[in-house]
């Protein structure tokens, strides 16, 4: 009971503090998404070869590198994570937090979408009847904004295909970010450098606190991510299903509240609907698995 109540309060951290992103991405400011961006993947990577070392994966880091096919998979998660980061952190940055908060609303049906087309995997009726509520809603709100809600698509698309990439490549969390890091960081590095030759990096020309912050960007992402790890060994992954809500919900009202954008009623109908199919998805999943327990169990005591 101890370990699964730490295991709840651990998800609860990570999901939380990914839900208050947008209050961090905002204080670097001036420097723009995409410098941001570069500095997250170099400064992950540095902690992530400290968190290697000194968890003591380094043996298991050498194995993941020598495996072609695991190589190639998290080559891709790489490109993708680092599309996922960089829209996330420019939708911030430029007023679309809400979407933002949409695009991982959406991701769990997204993903579930994926599993039926990529995996093959075959669907319940009511899981059906959540992703076609989830399709009006992104048309609605298609309608309301005027265009497609790009942000939240990218996002949505990008993380689950990251997941996806992840599940095929079947690697640790911590050596197989620090190989995904180690892929795109020499991309981020130059682009830095670059910057640093055009005049327009901001990262030593704005205070020791910027910099500071910049710098800070890599135990930003690490911390959540050991959180998440510790969490995920410890409550179910209906109970981790369901914390995952939690980041995006902080990420909505602080769109509302704090940044002040626009909520009107037919975008918040849009946003309704996305809700209402998440909670028929949530409900048929946990009905789902107390039926398979249920006759798991009746199975033994036969």
């Amino acid at each position: 009971m101890a370990e699964t109540r730490r295991g709840f309060l651990l998800g609860a951290a990570a999901f939380g503090m990914w839900g208050i992103f947008p209050l961090y991405w905002t204080v670097l400011e001036p420097a723009d998404a995409f410098e941001i961006l570069a500095h997250r993947v170099v400064w992950s990577l540095v902690a992530m070869t400290a968190l290697v070392i000194a968890v003591g994966r380094r043996d298991q880091f050498v194995r993941l590198v020598r495996d072609r096919r695991t190589r190639w998979l998290l080559t891709i998660a790489a490109v993708v994570i680092a599309v996922n980061w960089g829209g996330y952190i420019w939708g911030v940055n430029n007023g679309y937090v809400v979407e933002t908060s949409l695009g991982y609303f959406i991701n769990p049906l997204v993903t579930v979408l994926m599993g039926v087309f990529v995996l093959g995997e075959r669907l319940r009726t009511l899981q059906w009847v959540a992703l076609a509520i989830a399709g009006v809603a992104v048309v609605g709100l298609t309608v309301e904004l005027g265009r497609p809600p790009w942000v939240a698509l990218i996002l949505a698309f990008s993380f689950g295909s990251y997941g996806l990439a992840k599940k095929k490549a079947n690697a640790g969390a911590v050596e197989s970010l620090t190989l995904e890091t180690l892929v795109i960081a020499p991309v981020a590095l130059g682009y830095l450098v670059l910057l640093d030759t055009q005049g327009t990096l901001s990262f030593a020309d704005n205070g020791l606190t910027h910099t500071l912050l910049l710098l800070s960007t890599g135990v930003v992402t690490a911390v959540p991510l050991i959180c998440f790890g510790a969490a995920a060994t410890r409550v179910p992954m209906t109970t981790l299903g369901l914390l995952q809500y939690l980041a995006p919900s902080i990420q909505f009202v602080l769109g509302v509240l704090v940044f002040h954008e626009p909520m009107p009623p037919m975008r918040l109908l849009g946003f309704v609907l996305v809700w209402a199919a998440l909670a028929l998805f949530t409900y048929e999943a946990l009905a789902h698995r107390r039926r398979q327990l249920r006759l798991t169990a009746e199975a033994s005591a036969v």
